[in-house]
């Protein structure tokens, strides 16, 4: 059976149990930020398991697509090493929201894995919760599995809970038995093997069963919930493996196909040596966590969730130079992934083109990142010599994250394969380093205690509480409407609008005055202008989107956005710089259709109906069974449940205020409409009869005239470096006469003010060559901060290699700094301190052996 098939046999045989079919959710969590990662298949429920939301069904099952690799959670280390551990995986599950429980629960777990997968019952083991005597019964009667057969195991095992309070409970799990001829390192202890208690992989769970029943509160008190639910999770790659009869789900076919293009890119045989094994299944792993992460919306950055997904794609990128693939190879493998498993997620083959932008992008981004690192890894290993379990100094690490931008883990890892430890010491370092740096930032941004933030908490206690009905919205229409007190409340502004669950809206008010009894009546009306302000620029966030997916291309895609009364902000998936005359042709288009005064239409339909009519449905948005589209002529079609304008025409006017770069691959345009983009071009023309009457020319002719100026800046600028490096070479003379010998080598440390880290390492170098055999250090201070470079002649790399020396004399400038052993460079923050740095150089060579 085939990991496709095992996937339709599953959900089809709910279908048949009276179980309603829902699509996965995406890997982002909707509306939760306290989960990096859909990690479960219960996440999209998680409102309904709560009571704040209903659905038109009490029986689901689902294959959600979930990822594990960052926070709780974390088995990124572990991918590739084991049989097992993934990044990206699917779950197979089947929910009860108040229906059935227990006894159904075991029934349908037995009845599928024995009757419609065929699965051998003398193989298969039930663990239960310890005092959960009623799943013990309820396996022997309704699987009918002796006692023998069933084990009791504690809390950390058998028990589940969403969080430290709220719906918890007990769960069973089934495990299959894949034969004793695995090795146990308790029978080689001379005990007995645990069999599924155990942490060999002669037993294999395969289901875990979880019976939601109670309320568990701060105290640590459960009760019973009134109507008990349960929760079931099943790992499609694992379920695979047994069933393809395979110990290892990446020799299901699965992965196979993934190992076998990989292989064949590399020239390297899968099976043949363990270590190349492992990075082949590194790979594979992470391109499917890479392929459907870019899919949903997340793109590689420096920040959470794009900070996870920058780790697993450079992992993948440095384990395929391990395999000799030097040039970028991880785009390849998007349309791999696709061929593989498009049939059952069509978002990864409708989003192909912009995933492959995407992660081909970051590959040579990271390309001269990885080479750099390397190299200063490799020079660290050859200075220090073999590791042989000594531990990584944290300050080589923090120069390597700080100066190339190389991260921590990853660094950590390569050297930790070439036999150093990380040690507490090396954190200690590290986070020494990093809080040195904090400091230096504060100190240079100047910027003292929030003065607003005693404000913004006192503005935050007087927020007193919620006006609410459990009815729809009738925003779209009219300005104002009648509304019910649902809980505590008070007159004043409201500052915030949401759902609690799918029905119940929810106004967050600021009061002001008086006092508001529970169920009372009251009149609720809208800012008007504040409206439509906020009317214009949603309608013109549709315009701006169809018109970037007309002259850029369709990949692009909504990142994020901000519509707010007096502007917009669009963030999109692009993955090269936007033109001048793009920007241009986007703003014509947006104002072609202003003018066209196009009609704002709005219908409410079935969510397939509507995705089959073209309809775009947008990154990160949460939609029923029945949804409401926004369609402006044949332009502009989008899933949509905010307020918008009639026609376009009502817009006025558009104006793109400014575009750039918010991470890799995602840019950022900010926008205004109506009277707030006639205000912003007033504002453009009088800025440039400013800059024109300083230049004393005509408005049109302030470009050419500002060109001029800075060729004739730049003309002096260059004359007036070729001086300083004149002067500096001169004073380089002065140097080598005053040369020192310490224990019979030449040295030379000296200050040459003016010269920037370029002209400091040609003196150097200068002052090298002339040495013939010797050691230089010069230092140079330009805009208040202190540059530094060593060089030593080939002959004394060895005994004194600059990166060592550049170390210690930047540290007592207050910097950090580092380079090869013939040439290193560093900077500090101290001026003062230079020259007392330098006279440490012939100190530091005479220690030296």
């Amino acid at each position: 059976m085939t990991g496709a098939e095992l996937r339709e046999a599953f959900l089809k045989y709910f279908e048949r149990n009276g179980h309603t079919r829902v699509p996965s959710s995406p890997l982002v969590p909707v509306g939760d930020q306290t989960l990096l990662f859909t990690n479960a298949g219960m996440v999209q429920f998680k409102g309904v398991f709560l009571g704040e939301e209903k659905r038109d069904y009490v029986r689901a099952t689902t294959c959600q697509k979930c990822v594990r690799a960052g926070g709780k959670h974390n088995d990124l280390e572990n991918v590739g090493r084991t049989a097992r551990h993934h990044t990206f995986f699917e779950m197979l599950g089947n929910f009860s929201f108040g229906d059935y429980f227990k006894a159904d629960a075991i029934k349908f777990a037995w009845e599928f894995l024995t009757r419609d997968l065929g699965l051998d019952r003398r193989r298969l083991k039930a663990t239960v919760f310890r005092d959960d005597d009623e799943a013990f019964n309820l396996w022997k009667s309704v699987a009918g599995l002796p006692e023998d057969r069933i084990l009791r195991l504690g809390e950390e095992d058998n028990f589940w809970a969403m969080g430290d309070t709220g719906p918890c409970g007990p769960c069973s799990e089934v495990h299959f038995h894949q034969g004793d001829d695995l090795p146990c390192a308790e029978e080689a202890a001379g005990r007995t093997c645990l069999g599924p208690a155990c942490e060999c992989d002669r037993w294999l769970e395969i289901w875990n069963l979880v019976f939601m029943q109670f309320n568990r509160d701060a105290s640590g008190k459960m009760t019973p919930l009134p109507r008990p639910s349960i929760d079931t999770g099943m790992g499609l790659e694992r379920m695979a493996a047994v069933m393809q009869k395979k110990l290892s789900s990446y020799e299901t076919d699965l992965f196979a196909p993934l190992i076998r293009r990989i292989a064949e890119l590399s020239g390297q045989r899968y099976g043949a040596d363990a270590e190349r094994d492992v990075s082949m299944q590194v790979i594979v792993d992470h391109m499917r966590a890479t392929t459907f992460l870019i899919a949903d919306g997340v793109l590689p950055s420096n920040e959470w969730r794009g900070y996870v997904l920058r780790r697993i794609m450079r992992r993948a990128m440095r384990h395929g130079r391990k395999l000799g693939l030097t040039e970028p190879f991880l785009w390849r493998g998007v349309d791999w992934v696709a061929d593989v498993m498009g049939g059952a997620y069509p978002e990864i083959v409708r989003e192909r083109g912009g995933i492959v932008e995407a992660v081909r992008q970051e590959e040579e981004q990271f390309a001269r990142t990885l080479d750099q690192g390397m190299r200063r890894i490799e020079e660290y290993a050859q200075a220090q010599g073999a590791g042989r379990g000594r531990p990584v100094d944290g300050r080589f690490l923090f120069t390597l994250y700080d100066t190339f931008g190389f991260p921590r883990d990853l660094a950590e890892e390569v050297l930790v394969d070439q036999g150093w430890r990380v040690t507490d010491d090396t954190n200690a370092t590290w986070e020494r380093e990093m809080e040195a740096q904090r400091e230096r930032a504060r100190a240079k941004t100047g910027f003292g205690a929030d003065e607003g933030a005693a404000d913004t908490v006192a503005l935050y206690q007087q927020i007193g509480g919620s006006l609410a009905r459990p009815q729809q919205f009738v925003g779209y229409e009219t300005l104002t409407a009648p509304a019910t007190i649902l809980g505590r409340t008070g007159r004043g502004d409201i500052v915030d609008t949401f759902y609690r669950g799918s029905k119940l809206i929810v106004h967050r008010v600021k009061v002001a005055t008086g006092g508001f009894r529970e169920n009372e009546e009251v009149a609720v009306s809208i800012d008007s202008p504040r409206r439509q302000g906020l009317r214009q620029h949603h309608t013109g966030t549709h315009l701006l989107h169809a018109a970037l997916r007309r002259i850029l291309g369709t990949h692009v895609t909504q990142a994020g956005s901000l519509v707010a009364p007096d502007h917009l902000r669009f963030d999109f998936s692009h993955g090269t710089q936007v033109k001048d005359r793009e920007i241009e042709q986007v703003e014509e288009l947006v104002n072609e259709h202003v003018q066209a005064n196009t009609p704002v239409t709005n219908a409410e339909m079935d969510l397939d109906a509507a995705l089959a009519a073209g309809a775009m449905a947008l990154f990160g948005e949460k939609y029923g069974d029945r949804v409401r589209v926004v369609k402006i002529g044949d332009f502009s079609t989008e899933l949509c449940g905010g307020t918008h304008l009639d026609t376009t025409g009502q817009i006025g006017f558009f104006k793109v205020a400014e575009e750039g770069a918010v991470a890799s691959g995602v840019r950022r345009i900010e926008a205004v409409a109506g009277t707030a983009a006639v205000e912003a071009v007033a504002r453009r023309e009088r800025v440039l009869r400013e800059v024109a009457d300083i230049l004393k020319v005509g408005a049109e002719e302030a470009p050419q005239r500002l060109r001029k100026l800075l060729d004739e800046q730049k003309t002096l600028e260059r004359q007036l470096a070729e001086m300083e490096t004149r002067l500096a070479r001169g004073r380089a003379d002065d140097l080598v006469a005053s040369a020192r010998q310490v224990n019979g080598i030449a040295v030379v440390a000296g200050r040459i003010d003016g010269l920037d880290p370029d002209g400091l390492r040609a003196v150097a170098d200068t002052l090298r060559d002339r040495l013939g055999s010797g050691v230089v250090c010069v230092g140079s201070v330009v805009d208040g901060k202190v540059n530094l470079v060593a060089a030593v002649t080939k002959d004394l790399v060895k005994r004194f290699p600059a990166g060592k020396l550049i170390q210690e004399v930047a540290q007592a400038a207050g910097g950090r700094g580092g380079g090869r052993p013939d040439l290193a460079q560093a900077g500090a923050p101290d001026p003062g301190r230079l020259d007392a740095a330098l006279a440490l150089v012939s100190e530091w060579v005479a220690r030296q052996p």
